[in-house]
């Protein structure tokens, strides 16, 4: 039997479905919601689909979303276990980067997503997502690597998109790839301290 939170998902991926907010929704093949456990503890935000996702409905499925799976595993987290979605839902036209107009248009969907899992922890994955919840202009540059805290409650963590790091392969020390190897490991265990203080609380 399915949980309340399950049939809420479920049910605002319904109406998601018919959306119509902004033109994306006209070239869309498929509206890319999100997946995952919905009681998931850590939650991935990316920028919006690209042609594999629009084809299958599914998000981080393509080149990059198969690295963001072996950068999981590489710790020790299954993609089943966390929550994935984007900022926004449709594919924007030659995956450019989606405008503010459509971002706010999908700002609804996410807010809800967010608060119907509830995650102790948001990693975000480049420019968009982390400059979106964070409300700066700051590049993922010079906010990879540190912790912020969204309204006071959930905690943030902006990491390299898997994108930029097939667009950049070094593994020397100082390479995106070698940073966020450090990323990935402060993600495990940050996770497991919140995890610990939310079972004391």
């Amino acid at each position: 039997m399915k949980t309340t939170l399950e049939l809420s998902l479920e049910l605002l991926i319904a109406h998601a479905q018919t959306c119509q907010r902004c033109p994306l929704h006209r070239s869309r093949t498929h509206l890319v919601f999100g997946e995952g456990n919905p009681h998931a503890d850590l939650m991935f935000i990316g920028e919006a689909p690209g042609e594999t996702e629009d084809q299958t409905g599914r998000p981080f499925v393509g080149k990059a979303g198969q690295l963001l799976t072996q950068i999981l595993a590489a710790v020790g987290i299954s993609r089943e276990e966390v929550y994935i979605t984007n900022v926004v839902k449709c594919r924007p036209p030659g995956n450019r980067v989606p405008t503010k107009g459509e971002m706010d248009a999908c700002w609804d969907w996410l807010a809800a997503q967010i608060a119907l899992v509830n995650p102790l922890l948001i990693v975000t994955l480049g420019n968009t997502p982390t400059q979106k919840l964070l409300g700066t202009a700051e590049g993922i540059t010079q906010l990879r690597g540190r912790f912020f805290t969204w309204k006071g409650k959930i905690e943030v963590f902006p990491m390299f998109h898997p994108s930029y790091l097939l667009r950049n392969p070094s593994k020397k020390k100082g390479s995106p790839k070698y940073l966020t190897w450090l990323d990935i490991k402060a993600v495990k265990e940050r996770l497991s301290l919140l995890r610990s203080r939310n079972r004391k609380s």
